[in-house]
């Protein structure tokens, strides 16, 4: 089955990950420069750089739907810069997985493939999508919605070592984002690891750095540019949060009890 991903960042590439191991053939699509913090893990990344590997997994850079076709023929994962998903025509996926994480349906409709997920709040199964999967951590993450919509978006990201909002970065003023620290890097509170033109961006707590936004990347002033992991395991950098890994599993689980239904 081939199936196309909306989205390429991390919960994206999650997905990715465990649908490209139970044997399912894998497109993603995202912006022509994306705006992924986990960067590490996301295969958003080969976009910038022709190919990037999560995991034990590789994909590489598509410049059109038929070459998206052959990359996947050939045992990899294909991403491509498409926006607005235009290639789901040209490909008729068996499957399309919604996993922008917009917390709004932007362009999504249950008529693009003949089994449509939609990952996170914005949808509503059986409306514009067959299933939604729940994206909010606690008790329900990663469950297969098949009528409603998942819960609303909170704004408050999930509590990883006792820190929600504290453990993100945030650019203080629009412009030209420009690391001076790396993914993986131990810093400290308020230690500088990234200049949005002259200003700096500072991390509010210590711990090591999970995810930052890459250099040159335009941003505006709230935007979110990095993360910092409390729990300073260095090798968490480098691997699929247990998130992503819910999430896709609850998307493997629709996709085999949709494809169950007459």
């Amino acid at each position: 089955m081939l199936v196309l991903i909306k989205g390429a960042g991390d919960i994206a590439s999650g997905i990715a990950l465990r649908l490209f191991h139970c044997g399912f053939r894998i497109v993603m699509t995202d912006l022509e420069k994306p705006t992924s913090i986990r960067r590490t893990v996301c295969f958003s990344e080969a976009l910038a750089n022709g190919t990037a590997t999560v995991e034990d997994v590789t994909a590489y850079i598509a410049s059109n739907p038929k070459e998206t076709l052959d990359i996947t023929e050939r045992g990899y994962i294909a991403v491509i810069a498409d926006e607005n998903a235009e290639c789901v025509k040209a490909l008729c996926p068996d499957v399309v997985v919604d996993a922008i994480l917009a917390k709004r349906n932007i362009n999504t409709r249950i008529d693009h493939a003949p089994i449509v997920i939609g990952v996170g709040p914005g949808f509503t199964a059986n409306v514009d999508c067959h299933a939604v999967i729940e994206t909010n951590r606690g008790h329900s993450l990663g469950r297969v919605i098949l009528s409603g919509s998942a819960e609303p978006n909170t704004g408050v990201p999930g509590n990883i070592g006792g820190y929600t909002t504290q453990r993100v970065i945030r650019a203080p003023k629009a412009g030209t984002f420009r690391e001076v620290a790396s993914i993986g890097d131990s810093v400290t509170a308020n230690q500088t690891v990234a200049y949005v033109d002259d200003v700096p961006v500072m991390a509010q707590i210590g711990g090591i750095l999970r995810g930052l936004l890459p250099m040159g990347t335009q941003v505006h002033a709230g935007m979110k540019s990095g993360d910092v992991d409390p729990r300073c395991v260095r090798e968490h950098c480098f691997l699929v949060s247990d998130k992503a890994l819910s999430v896709g599993g609850g998307v493997l689980e629709a996709i085999l009890m949709l494809r169950r239904k007459p």
